[in-house]
């Protein structure tokens, strides 16, 4: 299955970051080209000092993150940036930064882990949206 997806990446918690890297990862397995945009509270997990060390979970599950750090541990499951960052090695994955939410954060492109690949306006994301076959919020 060739084809496009489009991720706009809103929230930095690993509980939202893991989805990312796992449905990016199947997108690239199926020969998607994928595009993932990330805006606002997205982009503090893509923080240099945040990538590696980014623990936080959503307050929705606070009552369930033991058990799932324990789950994570036990299925020796990668992190979310390692899959991540996998994922673009073996396909077409792109990592674009919301242009207005860096300015309105003051996060700079050299504040942001490599894995991102530049800074662009949501224009572009409203084109590679319009352009794919699955779009996504998460």
């Amino acid at each position: 299955m060739a084809g496009k997806m489009t991720i706009m990446m809103y929230s930095g918690t690993v509980d939202k970051l893991l989805p990312l890297a796992i449905v990016t990862s199947g997108a690239v397995a199926t020969d998607m080209d994928v595009t993932i945009f990330v805006t606002f509270y997205g982009l503090l997990g893509f923080k240099k000092d945040m990538v590696q060390t980014n623990q936080k979970f959503s307050k929705d599950f606070e009552e369930l993150v033991p058990m799932i750090k324990d789950r994570l541990k036990v299925t020796n499951t990668p992190s979310w940036y390692d899959m991540l960052k996998k994922a673009k090695e073996m396909g077409k994955v792109k990592i674009l930064a919301c242009s207005t939410a860096c300015d309105l954060l003051g996060i700079k492109k050299n504040d942001l882990d490599p894995i991102v690949d530049e800074i662009a306006g949501v224009g572009t994301y409203i084109t590679e949206a319009s352009e794919s076959q699955v779009t996504l919020f998460i």
